[in-house]
């Protein structure tokens, strides 16, 4: 089998793409079914947040699926041309593909190098792959593996020390550009995970007037308790704005909260002085327009940038430690990899070998021999000498194994099964001619 991943990131797409190309929840588990319904033989899981959409995929070697189905696939699925995209898609195969997501799921492909968030997007992404049945021996096992890397990411190094997330990175943000941030009103809009991450952060650098603004009233109300600030109804989403410094935007929707026509009746109103967005949000909550108002100034998740670099710089001796236990752990699972496919082409070879036996067999049994009495003394002879011959190349198979890896040993047992095959079927189409000719 191979392993291929497919997907695009913060690293090579704008965010103006990412957001085209997201899936949310519901779009995930119907892309799922979709795929396997297309492709009934492979395994799937597809990982989508604000910074990364990847699709994983494992399948039979010869024949099977390949980037290139899976970029058509997402192309249709969104209803966006390929060539609006193709561009930023990044593909591995292989153990490529194995070590990218172990990165990924240790956080250090990450824009915050460290966040925890991202175990639990990946753990969620294979929980609904699972639900929809779409995974299976590889995919499983090779998740399994990323989680087990991440932990122990997580606990040897202190890569998620401090503040370590796309949330905190944002409260930093507002931080520098406003100078005294403890008397600043900030709005905060979304109390999802997201929300409830810059309340936190907000909270720690000890800013003062904190308002959420959610869709759901009741969500609103338990983060407003759980944390001791205010909670405001989603009517009054325009009010709170029209009285605020900072805005920090993070609410899952599918279109702009806003646009610069409507925006620009909050900043009429507006006596507060200049107003800071920070719109983390994929798909994003402010049209990039609103940015061209007067006294606004909009910073979108690409906007991090600056303080990304400066997280990036003081976790990199933590980023050499981690990548060390990926690349362990990469190894571990190609050796399983590789292992598990040995198996079966052990048993293939014994066939074609036991075939080739057969054929003979039948090739010298023919006419005056066809009823010779010491046909069964030739028959377990044969079996004898092919099971010798066997034993030979099983113990060749098992150094090359543990000199070169499964992988390999793979690779050279698939080669003389092969090879075993056109001798068999050389051998039987020999015979079908000697049984004409006689």
């Amino acid at each position: 089998m191979k392993i291929v991943v497919l997907g695009l990131n913060h690293k090579t797409a704008p965010v103006e793409i990412r957001e085209k190309l997201a899936f949310g929840a519901v779009e995930t588990t119907r892309a799922l079914c979709e795929l396997k319904s297309r492709f009934c033989r492979a395994e799937f899981v597809l990982i989508s947040t604000c910074n990364r959409v990847e699709l994983y995929c494992a399948d039979k070697r010869a024949g099977g699926v390949d980037a290139d189905d899976l970029a058509r696939f997402i192309s249709e699925f969104h209803n966006v041309k390929l060539e609006k995209f193709q561009e930023f898609l990044y593909a591995y195969s292989d153990e490529d593909a194995v070590r990218h997501l172990l990165t990924v799921a240790s956080s250090l492909d990450s824009m915050v190098v460290g966040e925890a968030q991202i175990i639990g997007q990946v753990k969620e992404s294979y929980k609904l792959a699972c639900a929809a049945k779409s995974t299976g021996k590889v995919l499983n096992r090779l998740f399994h593996c990323a989680f087990a890397t991440s932990k122990k990411v997580y606990t040897t190094t202190s890569i998620s020390s401090g503040r370590v997330s796309v949330a905190g990175v944002a409260v930093e943000l507002a931080r520098q550009l406003f100078a005294d941030i403890s008397s600043a009103k900030v709005v905060v809009i979304g109390a999802g995970e997201m929300g409830q991450l810059i309340v936190q952060h907000l909270l720690a650098v000890g800013a003062g007037h904190i308002t959420v603004v959610n869709r759901s009233w009741d969500r609103s109300l338990k983060v407003a308790e759980q944390y001791g600030i205010t909670a405001r109804k989603w009517e009054e989403l325009h009010e709170q704005l029209i009285g605020a410094n900072i805005a920090i935007a993070s609410a899952s929707v599918q279109d702009y909260l806003f646009k610069k026509d409507s925006f620009k009746e909050i900043t009429d109103r507006r006596r507060q002085g200049p107003l800071l967005i920070i719109d983390i949000a994929v798909p994003r909550n402010f049209e990039p327009a609103v940015n061209e108002l007067e006294d606004l100034y909009l910073y979108s998740i690409d906007d991090l940038a600056e303080v990304v670099e400066q997280n990036r710089k003081a976790r990199e001796r933590d980023i050499a430690r981690g990548m060390e236990i990926v690349f362990e752990n990469v190894a571990g699972f190609m050796d399983w990899f590789g292992a598990k496919d040995i198996g079966p082409l052990i048993g293939q070879m014994k066939e074609k070998f036991a075939q080739i036996g057969k054929n003979e067999l039948e090739r010298f049994f023919v006419g005056a021999r066809e009823e010779a009495s010491c046909r069964d003394v030739m028959e377990a002879m044969v079996n004898r000498v092919v099971n010798k011959l066997l034993h030979c190349v099983i113990k060749n198979v098992n150094a090359v194994a543990k000199e070169n890896g499964p992988t390999e040993a793979a690779r050279l047992v698939d080669s003389i099964v092969r090879q075993a095959e056109e001798i068999s079927s050389e051998s039987s189409n020999n015979n079908k001619k000697e049984d004409t000719q006689s």
